[in-house]
């Protein structure tokens, strides 16, 4: 597939709405038909991989792959920056996200989803995380970080899932943790008190520079594991992988579900991101006075929001 992919045609001519985050298995779904393999710039440096255009009854879809093609990125590695800048820059208004998790709840198992609408940062200032900085300041709520609306479709699609016993919970929290390495076990009993339901490296700072984006963002969790809190044996890449060898099977069910019903008319408004809309740029535009913006910083904020300065 990523073979063919690569003569692909490097535009497209259309705005793209919708972008999927997450592997790059993601984007070979039945009834999708790639028909572009674009390569962007940004002000903060290229995407992650190449952001590959699917159509499915007339509609376009992005998939970018977070760790790369060949996963060759670390978590701290990311160019989250440049992933939300290159997909807005193409039209994208909503993002659903996919992420392998730790589980630290026994009733979440491996093998199940969750759609959480919290999240407890745990990285460590290591990964740039706003797109607001260096003579350009913004700051934007951030208290609910995922969209209602979003998880709503994604819990409506949850019988697309296949396989006894496996679960699409509805809420929850996830911690993001700086890694590559896994959780001490203290830390995992940390975690577990403070009411966290699944632990991953990948929620932040993406979902941030989403809303900095006035993007709709939701993530969609993958269970592989009980991390290192359980009885059971501890985490390791061999059960990671085991069990998301397995998880993909469903994850392409449920995001073939999520963007036949996203496609929908009565969710444009939503797709579009309309309820965002304004929540960044305010918060930008009173913030720093005139006399003290940096050109540069001005033009990178110009690239997100273009014609930005001009209103």
């Amino acid at each position: 597939m990523l073979r063919n992919m690569t003569t692909l045609p490097d535009h497209f001519g259309k705005p793209v709405p919708i972008a999927v985050i997450g592997g790059t298995g993601l984007s070979k779904i039945d009834g999708y038909t790639p028909v572009a393999a674009l390569t962007v710039t940004t002000p903060w440096g290229a995407p992650s991989s190449p952001i590959y255009i699917l159509e499915h009854a007339g509609v376009p879809i992005a998939f970018l792959a977070r760790h790369g093609l060949h996963h060759q990125l670390a978590p701290h590695e990311v160019p989250a920056r440049a992933n939300i800048a290159a997909l807005r820059s193409l039209g994208v208004r909503t993002v659903i996200a996919f992420s392998a998790v730790g589980s630290l709840r026994e009733e979440i198992k491996p093998m199940d989803f969750v759609v959480p609408d919290q999240i407890i940062d745990r990285t460590k200032g290591v990964r740039p995380f706003t797109f607001f900085e260096g003579g350009v300041v913004g700051h934007v709520g951030f208290a609910d970080p995922f969209d209602p609306g979003l998880a709503g479709v994604v819990q409506k699609c949850a019988a697309a899932m296949r396989g006894d016993g496996v679960v699409l919970h509805q809420g929850g929290t996830v911690v993001c943790m700086e890694g590559p390495q896994f959780s001490t076990r203290a830390e995992s009993h940390m975690y577990r008190a403070w009411g966290g339901s699944i632990i991953n490296m990948s929620a932040l700072p993406e979902a941030k520079l989403a809303r900095e984006a006035e993007l709709a963002y939701q993530m969609i969790c993958m269970a592989t594991d009980y991390d290192c809190w359980h009885t059971t044996e501890d985490v390791d890449v061999a059960m990671v992988m085991k069990y998301m060898d397995a998880n993909s099977k469903n994850a392409k069910h449920l995001v073939g579900a999520v963007l036949d019903e996203l496609c929908k008319e009565e969710h444009s408004d939503m797709v579009l991101a309309k309820h965002w809309e304004g929540s960044a740029q305010g918060a930008v535009k009173f913030m720093t006075k005139p006399e003290g913006r940096n050109p540069e910083a001005m033009k990178r904020v110009e690239f997100l929001f273009p014609g930005f300065w001009k209103n």
